[in-house]
Parts: C-alpha cells; structure tokens; sequence
C-alpha cells in the first residue's frame, strides 16, 4: 500500500459539519421560531385563563354573599310568622273565654303578614341575583376551561418542537405545528367569542 494516498480527514469532518449545519440550521431556525410563536400565544392564552377563572371565583363568592342575605330574609319572614302566630293565638285566647280581643292583635297580626310579603319579595330577589351570578360565573369557567385546553395545546406543540430539534425530524416538527394550530384554533375562536 503506498502512503501518498491518505485521506484528510480534519478537512472532511470541517466539510461534513458545514453542511450539516447549513442543512440543518434553517430547519432549527425554523422550529426556534414556531416555538417562540407558540410561547407567545400559550402566554396569552395562560394569562386570559387566569383572568376568567379570578372574575368566575368573583362571581361565585358574590353569589354566596347573595345566598347569605337571601337566608337572612327567610329567617327574618320566619320571624315576621311567628310574631303573627303568637298574635293570633292571643286573639283567640281572647275569643276562648268569650270576650272581644283587643283590635290591636288583629292589626298586629295583619301587619305581621304584609311585612312578610315584602320580606318575602326581597328574598326572592336575592336568589334570583345569585343564580344570575352563578350562571354567568359557570359560562367563565367554561371558558377558562377552553383558555386552559389552550395552554395545554401549546405546551405540547412546544416539548414536540424541542424533540424535533434535537432529532432534527421534520415528522415529528409537522406534529408540533399541527397541534400548535388546534391550539391557536381554540385560543381564536375563544377570543372572538
């Protein structure tokens, strides 16, 4: 074997690692910039799941402060009944030993039930304003639900784009925009909603 015929192999190994990261560079600059894409759009899907879920917990615990009120009302009507109940009993005691009751027992007993239609009125009221508030913080969770799919979308198509580069398989890349897409599909549809 003769020895003038050895091959350089520092000069192969520089051309080899030239073209793979010519080759291989734009494909990465590529998933970089999808992936910072989908970091943008999973940050403001993240931030208008947590603004959904805060007014949704607003609303539930005013909600609970209606119920509380509207409780309060029952008792008070409760109340208001057997005030009228006691009055009437007297009245009949009255009537029991033959005698005419006073007519304050009966204008007692006629107050007691008009207080109690308004109380009544008013604690109806009250449930009614705190099952709005329930519905309408059921419809933010609902959204924030969606907001939260989002995220979870984005966060997958993100840890697939990471696999794609450091396998460098486009495969695997087109999986991370596919399912970067159904996310930026859910977030759009969300906002325009």
């Amino acid at each position: 074997m003769p020895e003038d015929t050895e091959i350089d192999t520092d000069r192969l190994h520089e051309a080899i690692d030239k073209e793979l990261e010519r080759e291989g560079g734009g494909f990465l600059k590529r998933i970089a910039l999808t992936t910072a894409i989908m970091a943008v759009l999973a940050s403001i899907a993240s931030l208008e799941a947590g603004s959904t879920v805060n007014e949704a917990l607003m609303l539930k615990t005013e909600a609970t402060r209606l119920q509380a009120e509207a409780s309060d009302q029952w008792a008070y009507y409760q109340a208001k009944g057997l005030k009228a109940v006691v009055s009437s009993a007297a009245r009949g005691a009255w009537t029991a030993i033959g005698k005419e009751p006073p007519s304050a027992y009966q204008d007692e007993t006629r107050r007691y039930e008009a207080e109690q239609k308004e109380i009544q009125k008013a604690a109806r009221e009250k449930e009614k304003e705190r099952d709005e508030k329930d519905k309408e913080a059921a419809l933010l969770l609902r959204r924030h639900e969606s907001f939260a799919l989002c995220v979870a979308l984005f966060q997958v198509s993100i840890a697939l784009g990471a696999v794609a580069a450091l396998t460098r398989n486009r495969l695997v890349w087109y999986g991370s925009l596919a399912v970067g897409l159904a996310g930026a599909g859910v977030l759009i549809a969300r906002l325009v909603a």
